[in-house]
């Protein structure tokens, strides 16, 4: 059902963690993969291990908050590959400050040039080509934000983090109201705890404890777990799919931190 052989998705913040995974996914399904990432070894790495699905792979060194880099890397993946059907802006950063009060200017700054910015110039030059293979006769394409749980909830310390994957969330339904005439659609996932070489949850840390008692499902994500979403939006099958936000959390929302599911009574 979710073959996408033939269909080439670029995945920014690509050699590592979700990103990875997002990518593994499109080339276990058949589909070529480019990787920005801003570490030259780290991309070789995960081109290498991409490399194993038996399709094509290009890995860009790439700075998402360098908008002239944008430009041309989205360019040349276009000319070496052909075509990009899929872009997944999935770059970013995560810190925590000690509050709001003590959060300056340049750590606000910093953190939206990557994550939001670095977002908007991805997807804004996706949705470019897209546009102009729609002028040459070949309409489609899928553009995806990968936010977190933050943008719908808040994280002390976090509030340039919040912001930043909430504007994803407002700018996708934009996006999508303007890009559907031209068989662009665009979407978020909001991926819960997860825990990968970029995140770090440790065994036994009070975080940890806290989401194996109120999450679910009873685990802490891993990016195996986001393979799934990402070939889903950039297949066909979410055609009609469009302006919408999708939590993949493992029932952390649902729950909404309100039951300790270790007390809840057994089933019979």
């Amino acid at each position: 059902m979710f073959d996408l052989t033939g269909r080439v998705v670029l995945i920014s913040g690509g050699n590592a963690g979700i990103g990875l995974a997002f990518a593994r996914g499109i080339a276990r399904a058949g589909g070529d993969v480019v990787i920005w990432g801003r570490r030259a070894e780290k991309n070789a790495e995960a081109a290498r291990a991409l490399s194993g699905f038996g399709h094509r792979v290009l890995a860009q060194e790439v700075d998402v908050s360098d908008e002239d880099r944008v430009v041309r890397a989205m360019a040349e993946a276009v000319e070496e590959m052909g075509r990009v059907d899929g872009v997944i802006a999935n770059a970013g950063v995560m810190r925590n400050e000690r509050s709001f009060l003590d959060m300056t200017t340049e750590a606000w700054h910093s953190l939206l040039a990557v994550n939001q910015h670095g977002a908007y110039l991805t997807v804004r030059e996706g949705a470019r080509h897209m546009k102009a293979r729609y002028d040459a006769g070949d309409a489609g394409g899928s553009l995806l934000f990968c936010a977190s749980l933050s943008a719908l909830t808040g994280s002390p310390g976090m509030q340039h983090y919040n912001a930043s994957k909430g504007a994803m969330v407002a700018m996708s339904r934009g996006i999508a109201v303007e890009a559907g005439r031209y068989g662009v659609r665009c979407n978020v996932v909001c991926p819960g705890h997860t825990t990968s070489e970029t995140v770090q949850i440790p065994a036994g840390s009070p975080l940890s404890e806290r989401i194996l008692a109120y999450n679910p499902s009873g685990r802490i994500g891993t990016p195996d777990d986001f393979e799934g979403i990402g070939v889903y939006f950039m297949s066909d099958w979410s055609r009609f799919h469009t302006g919408d936000l999708v939590v993949v959390d493992g029932g952390w929302m649902a729950n909404a931190g309100k039951t300790n599911i270790r007390e809840l009574p057994q089933w019979p």
